[in-house]
């Protein structure tokens, strides 16, 4: 596969070499995976209109009546109004069929076709007239200026013959640009066509990095604009900031779409809710993640959320709109327990069985010490009379 930055060597196109990032802006512009390239389809029905990219991105249709072999990439000179010009063969086979059906492009003979093979000669030519792009553009503003006109210049593109060349602009309201094509008709000595364009066309054109890292998905690969609103950041929980959703165009970001559908189907099981009742108090909705159905709730006055199942505050809800009012948002009703069965009673009575043992304990030993102390008694009164009795006996 050629390059197709125009850059060439000894009639030869090598390439810009410049590792990934085209100088020029034409090799990373559009590109088409042919995925149709590793299979044999029959040569005699093949497909004679050629996709071609020209400058910026730019494509259109032109038929190969000559059926010229032809390799993606390669530079190609095409038939266009008054004159010809310079692309590169961006698609080719039965994908540009495809294509065609897509943008709902007629096969018919409004299609130009293609003259040849771009020689080195040509590309020589293309080449110096690529250089008038950009004074030009500078110099059309400086006149875009000082008519005040209320348009804003985004590129010029010369036609390979250098007889023609088109400004691109992107204005807010319609624009009386008559005397401007005078003026720019005389001073540059072509024929002038002005085109206007989207804000999303104009950053297209541009190119750029976006806020992910990776280049602009309208200058790489998106060639059809949907419209984009606010409800989608809503559905995806996104901060309503225009400075973090708007691109580069100043409009709202394309890839707010692409997940957009997955939203909208994991949104179907997630009830509309933002706040429920509980015998506790109100729980307001803080957060919900979406793809794990799990909910937030917080009680007023608590910073403690509480995560509660996407089916449970379903239930909860229902319960709310037929007047019943759970006890938490985890239960219904408190459960109270019968407490003749439960073990604490159980332990109480061992407890208090445990303490009359030690008292009856402490009575009988009680009871014996005084038992002993009776009985000690009556021994030493036993005593004293017995020695009582003694010394009364009279002497023999």
């Amino acid at each position: 596969m050629s390059c197709s930055c125009g850059v060439s060597t000894e009639g030869e196109v090598s390439g810009c070499n410049n590792n990934g990032g085209c100088s020029t802006g034409g090799c990373n512009k559009m590109n088409v995976f042919d995925w149709l390239s590793n299979m044999d389809m029959p040569a005699v029905d093949t497909f004679d209109i050629v996709e071609v990219r020209f400058k910026n991105g730019r494509k259109e249709f032109f038929r190969n009546t000559d059926n010229i072999d032809f390799v993606t990439g390669d530079a190609v000179i095409v038939d266009v109004p008054s004159g010809h010009h310079l692309g590169y063969v961006s698609m080719q086979g039965e994908l540009v069929r495809l294509q065609m059906q897509k943008k709902k492009v007629a096969n018919n003979d409004e299609i130009k076709k293609i003259y040849r093979k771009a020689t080195l000669k040509d590309l020589e030519k293309y080449d110096s007239v690529r250089k008038r792009d950009m004074p030009t553009m500078f110099r059309t503003r400086q006149i875009i200026q000082d008519q005040k006109l209320n348009m804003k210049l985004t590129d010029v593109e010369f036609q390979a013959d250098n007889t023609k060349a088109t400004f691109y602009y992107s204005a807010e309201d319609r624009v009386d640009f008559r005397e401007l094509i005078k003026v720019l008709a005389s001073e540059f000595k072509i024929r002038v066509e002005m085109k206007q364009i989207s804000l999303r066309q104009e950053a297209g054109r541009l190119g750029g990095i976006g806020s992910c890292g990776r280049e602009l998905c309208c200058s790489t690969w998106l060639n059809e604009f949907k419209s984009v609103s606010t409800s989608a950041a809503r559905y995806q929980n996104l901060s309503l900031n225009p400075g973090k959703l708007s691109g580069q165009c100043g409009r709202l970001k394309c890839c707010l779409n692409y997940e957009l559908e997955t939203y909208m189907e994991a949104l179907e099981d997630i009830p509309e809710v933002t706040k429920l009742k509980t015998k506790v108090g109100d729980a307001k909705l803080q957060k919900t993640d979406i793809f794990r159905k799990i909910m937030w709730f917080g009680y007023d006055g608590e910073n403690t959320w509480h995560p509660i199942d996407a089916h449970r505050v379903a239930e909860i809800k229902e319960m709310n709109e037929k007047g019943v009012i759970p006890e938490t948002l985890t239960l219904d009703e408190l459960e109270i327990k019968d407490l003749s069965d439960v073990g604490i009673n159980r332990d109480l009575e061992k407890m208090d069985k445990k303490f009359k043992q030690k008292d009856k304990g402490a009575n009988n030993q009680g009871g014996k010490k005084r038992n002993l102390n009776s009985k000690n008694r009556n021994r030493s009164n036993k005593n004293r009379n017995r020695n009582k009795n003694k010394n009364n006996r009279p002497e023999k």
